[in-house]
């Protein structure tokens, strides 16, 4: 079979299976087709942006609504994790700040990330039960914050907030969208104008650095929160950003530098973060994991780009938090402002095995959507299932990393 006619047949593939869910109108589903067999060249963004479509699309949402309904496991296990998180609560109250602050003197930043998965939560409570309750409570609390947040400052961790809390907000935002009193316009106005153009800096920029003084999580947060806002303001030219600097950044964001050693024979492939610690590198994996699903929300598989390269990365992440040995390469990077040189020679067992709830959403795109043998990965997801979400993993800012819930949401 020639390399068209195998890229045509994936990408049939690929719009086939959003039919299937529900996810895509027409007119979608050819701008993502066609978007796809555009490879590394800019231009990649669809013609017509999919709404719902990022984290979660219309086929996800209504089969966790039927699923919950029909009371069926494993959706209905993680219903119930949801609605037993006091974030998801509609008697939720926001707390917005005029400046969030992360890293330095006043942080204050923890009342930024509660709020922002207390909208999300209730969100998700909204779309599944349809409880109007729990639908203003969402909007209530993104209202407030658009009314009045007006700048992130701090040390470098500033640029961690603009990322992280960029993408997830945009995310509930994205849900929300029509709801009654919902200002989406002025919600978009804070995201062009507080968020995104700390995004683009830092990708631009690295605060000063060495391009590659920063781990993959900097840039990958940044990339999420960039995707998110153009999906969020149907914006071709920054979706065009995100998708291209996954596919060709100078930062160790990018696919090739996120996953700097390929193991094919073993179907793995070392992350950017192995030998730092195994809490980060478990971050990454639900970092480029959510890239991914926006992306293929708008008919984009960046899942299996590369020979599905992250994918190999993601076994070898899960193979060794299983207690398995893998292969590791000498890494080595600059760092600072002068790119001294920095190596690594073994893999961090520093937070061997901690529990993220990120691995659903690979388990169930690559063993479920795909069909693919990933047995690591699906290990890895049955250890933390029914995933929760922010507020279920500790109250530092490292357990509202990930929006989560990915048993109710990608279960298939």
């Amino acid at each position: 079979m020639s390399r068209d006619t195998d890229i045509t047949t994936h990408r049939m593939s690929r719009r086939s299976l959003l039919r299937t869910a529900g996810g895509l109108a027409a007119a979608g589903a050819l701008g993502g087709a066609t978007a796809a067999l555009n490879g590394n060249t800019a231009g990649a963004a669809p013609a017509t942006f999919t709404h719902p479509g990022m984290l979660h699309a219309y086929g996800e949402l209504n089969r966790a609504k039927v699923q919950v309904a029909a009371g069926k496991d494993p959706w209905l296990s993680g219903w119930n994790r949801l609605t037993a998180n006091s974030h998801s609560a509609s008697s939720w109250k926001a707390n917005p700040q005029a400046t969030i602050i992360r890293g330095g003197t006043g942080e204050n930043y923890g009342i930024l990330y509660n709020d922002i998965h207390a909208a999300y939560q209730n969100a998700l409570r909204w779309k599944i039960a349809g409880t109007t309750a729990h639908g203003d409570t969402a909007r209530d609390i993104l209202n407030a914050w658009s009314a009045k947040l007006t700048s992130l400052a701090g040390n470098a961790d500033r640029f961690l907030a603009a990322g992280i809390y960029g993408y997830q907000f945009a995310n509930a935002a994205e849900l929300m969208r029509g709801y009654s009193g919902f200002d989406l316009n002025r919600f978009k106005t804070m995201m062009l104008n507080v968020f995104y153009p700390m995004n683009n800096d830092f990708l631009l920029r690295h605060n000063d650095a060495c391009i590659t003084n920063y781990w993959a999580n900097w840039d990958l947060c940044n990339m999420n929160s960039i995707l998110a806002i153009a999906i969020l303001c149907d914006d071709g030219a920054k979706y065009d950003q995100a998708v291209n600097y996954f596919k060709n950044g100078a930062g160790n964001g990018s696919i090739n530098r996120a996953v700097p050693f390929l193991y094919d024979s073993q179907g793995l492939a070392q992350w950017q973060e192995s030998g730092r610690d195994q809490g980060h590198t478990m971050m990454g994996m639900g970092q480029m994991g959510a890239f991914c699903e926006m992306a293929w929300n708008q008919g984009d598989d960046l899942y299996g780009y590369g020979n599905n390269r992250f994918m190999k990365a993601a076994e070898y992440v899960a193979k060794y938090n299983l207690g398995n040995t893998v292969p590791f390469t000498t890494y080595t990077w600059g760092t600072g402002q002068n790119c001294a040189q920095m190596s690594q020679t073994v893999i961090s067992d520093n937070s061997r095995g901690q529990v993220r709830p990120v691995w659903d959403q690979l388990h169930y795109h690559y063993a479920g959507r795909r069909g693919l043998s990933v047995p690591y990965i699906t290990q890895m997801a049955g250890k933390g299932r029914p995933e929760g979400g922010g507020g279920d993993y500790g109250s530092a800012s490292g357990g509202f990393d990930q929006l989560g819930f990915g048993t109710l949401m990608y279960a298939r």
